[in-house]
């Protein structure tokens, strides 16, 4: 593979999946990590992505209130959200984590529609503040800065003594074998709490993320209860996409 190819194959993966390790991109792109890490750096000198620890970040990720049009399928995420909308419903209580998707989701949240929303992610936070008639709660913690969330016991303490009527989140990695998966530990282990704390999950995400597993699994296929794409219910690319408690949006 040419490194030009290489390098636009390493930032598709950034924006996709908004942060990855270096040892992910060696095993995918079959490379050694010293490669991935030079090309990383090329990257983050051509400004369209940010050095992380272990690996990289999008720049939509990292700096979540900068342009619009930087965001990676910036028009399916928002379809997306005019979806998962309907999912909250009057005076209903939500758990919502951080991520590109969910931001969207909660700037097209109706003015007249009063929840309330309990985050782990200051930015988050910050966007549902604007909304009159949404009480936001926030649940502190470390923040892991590569993720833009609060994580930790403390987090997941605070979850436990929480109840509520859904849990909105998007997916790094989903197959119906592995089901809900992601790379990092920490991250893992909050939403995992977020699920125990909440009668009803929903998975928001774009339908290039469907058939991918990552290191840590979250949760079985079958725990989901809604899975929010940008297609529509009946497209061929879902119709493997079942269980008996899913519902497709």
């Amino acid at each position: 593979m040419l490194r030009t190819e290489r390098l636009k194959l390493i930032l598709k993966e950034i924006n996709l999946y908004n942060k990855v390790l270096s040892a992910e991109l060696s095993e995918k792109l079959s490379v050694s990590e010293d490669t991935i890490r030079r090309d990383l750096h090329e990257l983050a000198k051509d400004g369209v992505i940010v050095k992380v620890h272990g690996g990289a970040m999008s720049k939509t990720f990292h700096y979540p209130f900068g342009s619009q049009d930087k965001v990676y399928a910036l028009a399916a995420k928002q379809h997306i959200a005019s979806k998962a909308i309907g999912l909250i419903k009057k005076g209903s209580s939500v758990l919502i984590e951080g991520g590109t998707t969910m931001m969207e989701i909660a700037k097209q949240i109706p003015p007249k529609l009063h929840a309330t929303f309990y985050t782990l992610s200051p930015q988050m936070a910050i966007t549902l503040s604007g909304h009159e008639n949404i009480e936001v709660v926030t649940i502190g913690g470390r923040l892991l800065k590569d993720a833009n969330l609060h994580t930790g016991a403390s987090v997941i303490n605070e979850l436990a003594g929480i109840h509520v009527d859904l849990c909105l989140i998007g997916a790094n990695g989903l197959s119906i074998e592995h089901g809900l998966t992601d790379s990092d530990r920490e991250v893992t282990q909050v939403i995992k709490a977020m699920i125990r704390s909440s009668d009803k999950l929903a998975v928001a995400m774009i339908s290039e993320k469907l058939n991918t597993v990552k290191k840590m699994k979250i949760c079985d296929f079958a725990s989901i209860d809604y899975l929010v794409t940008e297609l529509k219910p009946g497209s061929p690319t879902l119709s493997e996409w079942r269980s008996k408690r899913l519902s497709r949006l």
